[in-house]
């Protein structure tokens, strides 16, 4: 089945989950490869299988390189330890799970393999076309589409949970289309997340050198008062032909101030520590 097929059998079974991006109704049906609201806005199925609803040009610094690179470094197992926790948090029933800042699709496919035992729904979202295009390459059964986080295509109270790895967040529109009881898995990095990347890329009186994110940890607390905080820590040891890799995947080489590393000093990165603080918020 080509991926605009597969992806319009997938809206034509789902369109409850979604609204229109313009006025913010119900889609109504899926023809010609187009999503139709009742209000008769469409919007069309790529040709790669997933669905434009930005409203405007959106610039994303991630791009194809550097998305591949993620890619290669996810599926060696950098995320596995958090995805891992996420997974005893969730739900042994079928979830509505939706993944912000989903890049190239690699966790919630490592998500959704992890609950193969389990009939989720998967929906993945970004502003990256690079990323979305790549996520759609993956064997899923999820569903990928470029979308304005301040402006979710999605219906209110719709999915079970959402999961935000290093991505930026709107509450408000979380709270929206969150169902009762839903709940949000937030990662952050604490102050000692790639410190041996961040000492080979900057010098010690670096800003880059601190991370002090209590403020996202205030701000969270305010939005969801039924919350705990779970802290994830665990070495990832970077395979030798990957280490390149490593650094580029990572916004941390894109800094101001940051050392263009020789190749004898990539290869001293042999192992990296993962250390974030999972924030897991329940919706009232």
């Amino acid at each position: 089945m080509k991926k605009i097929d597969k992806t319009t059998q997938w809206l034509q079974n789902h369109l409850t989950l979604l609204e229109c991006p313009v006025c913010h109704d119900k889609f109504q049906r899926v023809i010609d490869q187009q999503l139709v609201c009742v209000n008769g806005h469409s919007i069309n199925i790529n040709k790669h299988g997933y669905v434009y609803f930005l409203r405007h040009g959106v610039r994303s610094e991630y791009d194809r390189p550097m998305l591949l690179a993620r890619r290669a470094i996810l599926e060696a197992g950098f995320f596995r330890g958090i995805l891992t926790k996420i997974n005893q948090y969730l739900s042994k029933q079928a979830m509505t799970i939706l993944d912000v800042g989903t890049g190239e699709g690699t966790p919630i496919v490592q998500l959704e393999k992890a609950r193969s035992d389990v009939s989720d729904t998967y929906v993945g979202f970004d502003i990256s076309r690079a990323g979305v295009q790549l996520a759609t390459q993956l064997d899923t059964h999820a569903f990928f589409c470029l979308a304005d986080l301040r402006q979710l295509p999605f219906a209110d109270h719709s999915f079970d949970a959402i999961m935000e790895l290093f991505s930026p967040s709107d509450y408000q529109e979380f709270r929206r289309i969150l169902k009762k009881q839903g709940k949000v898995f937030k990662v952050i990095p604490t102050a000692n997340y790639l410190h041996e990347m961040r000492e080979l890329l900057y010098a010690n009186n670096d800003q880059h050198q601190q991370y002090d994110n209590s403020a996202v940890r205030e701000l969270f607390a305010q939005n969801f008062p039924q919350h705990e905080i779970v802290n994830i820590n665990y070495q990832f040891a970077v395979p030798q032909n990957l280490r390149s890799s490593m650094i580029e995947m990572s916004p941390l080489h894109w800094g101001k101030n940051v050392r263009k590393l020789t190749d004898a000093e990539i290869q001293q990165l042999t192992s990296v520590t993962v250390d974030v603080d999972l924030l897991i918020g329940t919706v009232n």
